[in-house]
């Protein structure tokens, strides 16, 4: 399989438009989309818990697709990659390390989202040199306060969204308030952008096994982040029910020369709620 666009291949910059690809390795079929300018140092989007290749915000990865090369993809387990979810981190971090040398890449950016930001941790922390640049949207570190709470917020919130017909998201990742149910509504139908070859919804197996793994993370012994050297963006919202915003900045403190940026009056799903103030930083942060 070749990295390289053909000369004719016009360049897909809208992630409504990319291609959804496999690539195998170590058993396991990857599904992964990738858009924008090849020629750079990729940029690896790590999603969150439950979420597939369609749970990307496109107000987001479309910025910073513009000028750079972007890869989303699906862990093990998840929508149409193949296998079994695995019930650590440690090994979620594995994995993402084998399809990213499977595809040949020696030097990455990372964006991460909650889930995908614990997963991004453990692999800059294990490969050093891999990493140039890390994004950590609501997220937090290993053995951070209260993290092993999530699958009871989890749960708490789908029934809260099952009796109202409503998505999940919009009780985990807002505010239920005057500015976050709209906020909540309008993400929704973005991911809704996407109408062609969408990929298949992660099975409630797959699922609560990310919730184990979540949960054993969360009562691990916390990782030395200071072995972080790379340029760090941390981003949450000031009211995260999921991963609680002290846990930001936890992080902000434990990884040094780190950014911090907590939005107002919003909760998980921050950097969605505010993608028009936090895709230009996030877009500068990762230009350099």
């Amino acid at each position: 399989m070749s990295n390289t666009a053909s000369p004719n291949e016009s360049v897909v910059t809208s992630y409504a438009d990319a291609p959804t690809r496999t690539i195998s390795t170590g058993g396991v079929t990857f599904a992964y989309r990738e858009l924008g300018p090849k020629g750079r140092i990729p940029v690896f989007f790590f999603v969150h818990l439950a979420a597939t290749l369609d749970n990307w915000d496109p107000r987001i990865i479309d910025p910073i697709a513009k000028h750079r090369h972007v890869i989303t993809f699906n862990q093990r387990g998840v929508g149409a990659s193949s296998g079994q979810v695995p019930d650590s981190i440690e090994v979620m971090a594995d994995d993402a390390y084998s399809f990213i040398k499977a595809l040949g890449f020696d030097k990455i950016d990372i964006f991460s989202f909650s889930l995908g930001g614990m997963i991004a941790q453990d692999l800059a922390v294990k490969h050093p040199d891999l990493v140039r640049k890390l994004v950590l949207t609501g997220t937090g570190p290993r053995g951070g306060k209260d993290i092993d709470k999530v699958a009871g917020t989890t749960y708490y919130d789908i029934l809260r969204a099952a009796l109202t017909r409503s998505d999940a998201k919009e009780f985990l990742f807002f505010n239920r308030n005057a500015t976050g149910k709209p906020a909540a509504k309008a993400f929704i139908k973005r991911l809704q952008e996407r109408t062609v070859d969408r990929d298949a919804p992660i099975s409630v197996k797959a699922f609560q096994t990310q919730l184990k793994a979540i949960k054993k993370w969360g009562r691990s012994a916390p990782a030395d982040l200071s072995k972080l050297t790379q340029p760090a963006l941390i981003a949450n919202g000031d009211n995260d029910r999921m991963v609680p915003s002290v846990l930001s900045e936890d992080l902000h403190r434990r990884i040094t020369g780190s950014e911090l940026i907590i939005y107002p009056d919003s909760g998980h799903g921050a950097i969605f709620q505010f993608h028009d103030k936090f895709a230009p930083v996030a877009v500068e942060f990762l230009a350099h």
